[in-house]
């Protein structure tokens, strides 16, 4: 779960061998019944492939650590794990208190300077399991657009107030979110109110409001249809279809951002 393995190394290995994807000659000639992330997929299958190995004893685990997470001169087991007691230790408190609290203490600590976003995704999850919130607040987005930013001599007071306004920003942030969904949907929604019952386009619909993009090989594989009837679906959305995202002629994608 720490990443401690030779994986990541490996998978950054692999990344530098892809070639340019903003060079069309470096990819096959774009066609319909043709999934243009199969390579992508083959590299992730490997990756997964290696790690169950390694899960099943059947690979040694290399004592090297992933360079990607983990900084080479230092070790973060120890502060892991009196981060995750604090962590149990404030428990009992607040759900906002204590994921603030966890939010300095990860700071104080210094864990994972290479993934600074790491630890308000972290205070985010808190939130969640203590049921404060749904799904995980765009923490690290919220404190980017607010102007708290802790030097490490604030009393407790100030740095609760500065992880509320990080809140506040993030509430904002996922709000316009939402009501941009929202809007999506029901656009989209007008053209679905006028499809037959054994239409494929409402599932489309769902699940440009369930990814961050969507391509037509990812459409054609869960939705479990011909790439061409997903070209289709796309056209019959018209006007109500979320916003190109690629500017390419090739491997496009769309998305609601």
């Amino acid at each position: 779960m720490r990443g401690v393995g030779g994986i990541g190394s490996e998978m950054a290995a692999s990344k530098r061998k892809r070639p340019d994807p903003d060079d069309d000659d470096a990819y096959p000639a774009f066609a319909n019944d043709a999934d243009p992330w199969k390579a992508h997929f083959a590299e992730i299958d490997a990756v997964l492939d290696r790690t169950t190995r390694v899960l099943a004893g059947e690979t040694p685990l290399p004592k090297s650590r992933s360079h990607l997470v983990y900084d080479p001169d230092q070790d973060e087991a120890e502060a892991e794990d009196l981060w995750l007691d604090l962590v149990k230790r404030t428990s009992h408190w607040p759900a906002v208190a204590a994921a603030a609290v966890a939010w300095n203490a990860w700071l104080d600590l210094n864990l994972y300077t290479r993934l600074p976003w790491l630890g308000l995704t972290m205070a985010a999850s808190i939130l969640r399991a203590r049921g404060l919130t749904n799904h995980l607040l765009p923490l690290a987005a919220g404190f980017k657009k607010s102007k708290f930013r802790p030097q490490g001599r604030e009393g407790a007071k100030e740095k609760l107030d500065g992880f509320c306004s990080v809140i506040e920003e993030a509430l904002e942030i996922a709000n316009k979110d939402l009501e941009r969904l929202i809007l999506a949907r029901e656009l989209m929604g007008r053209v679905t109110a006028k499809t037959r019952s054994n239409s494929k386009l409402p599932d489309l619909v769902d699940l440009f409001l369930s990814r961050p993009l969507v391509t037509v090989p990812l459409g054609a594989k869960l939705l479990k249809v011909t790439p061409k009837a997903v070209d289709l679906m796309l056209q019959q959305l018209g006007g109500a279809l979320p916003r190109e995202l690629t500017g390419r002629t090739r491997y496009r994608a769309w998305g609601i951002v």
